[in-house]
């Protein structure tokens, strides 16, 4: 039992033998009360009494160990180790942290106050559970190996995100040249709203990484959460059948124009020169690395020359490769916005047939293209 409760009950116990006392001396002057009922209150008082006694050996035993913890931290604060975690390097005290973190919310326990402390939680109760924002932020913002739109796309993380199209406007009316972009806002709107889709990713952590040392298990859980969240992102943003209402999420199916050549090369080259002049300037080409090559083996006919040129020298523009573009995308990615709601949340459970622990993030997110003619999508004409 906490203190907290533990003062609750005490005085709650407190006031009730009170009234019983002062009910005791008013019916004993009371020559009509019967004697019985006299006796059956001081039955009461004493039993009240002993209850009493009982809560405050209790109280005051805990008292003064939090009494040694707290003085035990001022010191510990004095000497600059944060208190609870053992070490005074900030990148061990936050790798501690962590560990303390996951290791309670496995183990269906509130974080320690100076855990956190420690990664910077507002909340500062830890009854809503709400992951302390230093890793949310690494968790949304570190760069991630296996998702290419990290390294080209935008990323925020704000609650009800509401962001114009276009960043400027001019007092002429008529100053977006490019046609195409001019329907689209005068069709669609200037502005993009991005909603909440929730998921989930679930890192599995076995017993003995539980127990492990605290690199071990920050590792561990933040690998499988990290490649969680790329996964998701990865496979609504290049859906070619994407789920009802994700639609807009994905480039194949956000109604984004489409290039037609005679083969692979021919498309993206036609796709570069129909964008306007505003995206192409900054136009990327994300497509899978078998395109490239089997566009290299074409445009090579037999000599090794071309396969030590750069991407962007064959391509004509920097290309990111991705074996989830299974149609060439060609376009200003900055115009690829993802929207993370900042109140990501955690859980934990336990996989019975396993043995294995869960720990559950839950996370809110939007992908938007934002201006669907800073794109364009390169296709093969079928021969007939």
């Amino acid at each position: 039992m906490e203190l907290f409760d533990l003062k609750r009950n005490l005085s709650t116990v407190a006031n009730q033998l009170k009234a019983t006392e002062n009910s005791i001396t008013e019916k004993a002057a009371d020559p009509n009360v019967p004697l019985e009922d006299v006796k059956a209150l001081k039955e009461k008082r004493d039993d009240l009494k002993e209850r009493f006694d009982l809560l405050k050996n209790q109280h005051d035993v805990l008292e003064a160990e939090q009494k040694e913890q707290i003085q035990a931290s001022l010191q510990k604060a004095k000497a600059g180790v944060t208190p609870g975690l053992t070490s005074d390097d900030p990148k061990v005290q936050k790798t501690s942290a962590k560990a303390g973190l996951f290791r309670a919310a496995m183990r269906k326990e509130v974080p320690a106050q100076e855990i956190r402390a420690a990664l910077g939680d507002n909340n500062g109760t830890g009854g809503e559970k709400l992951l302390p924002k230093t890793v949310s932020q690494e968790l949304l913002h570190e760069p991630f190996v296996t998702n290419p739109l990290r390294s080209v796309s935008t990323y925020t993380s704000v609650t009800n995100l509401e962001i114009p199209k276009v960043d400027f406007t001019l007092d002429d009316d008529d100053f977006i040249q490019d046609t195409e972009t001019a329907k689209e806002l005068e069709v669609e709107g200037s502005v993009v709203t991005f909603g909440r889709r929730k998921f989930k990713v679930k890192a599995k952590v076995s017993e003995t990484i539980l127990a492990a040392s605290d690199t071990d298990l920050v590792a561990t859980v933040e690998r499988a959460l990290q490649s969680g969240l790329a996964a998701k992102e990865k496979k609504v943003s290049f859906a070619t059948t994407p789920k009802t209402g994700e639609e807009e999420m994905s480039f194949y199916s956000a109604g984004i124009k489409e290039v037609s050549g005679e083969s692979k090369y021919k498309a993206i080259k036609k796709a570069i020169a129909d964008l306007p002049e505003d995206f192409r300037e900054n136009a990327k080409v994300m497509m899978t690395y078998a395109d490239y090559l089997e566009i290299i083996e074409t445009l090579a006919n037999g000599s090794a020359t071309l396969y030590n040129s750069q991407p962007e020298q064959i391509i004509g523009k920097p290309v990111v490769f991705s074996d989830a573009a299974v149609q060439p995308i060609v376009g200003d990615f900055r115009y690829s916005h993802f929207n993370y709601d900042p109140a990501i949340t955690y859980e934990s459970d336990k996989d019975i047939s396993t043995g294995e622990n869960l720990f559950v993030l839950t996370a809110w997110f939007d992908h938007k293209i934002k201006l669907k003619s800073a794109f364009r999508i390169a296709s093969v004409v079928t021969a007939p």
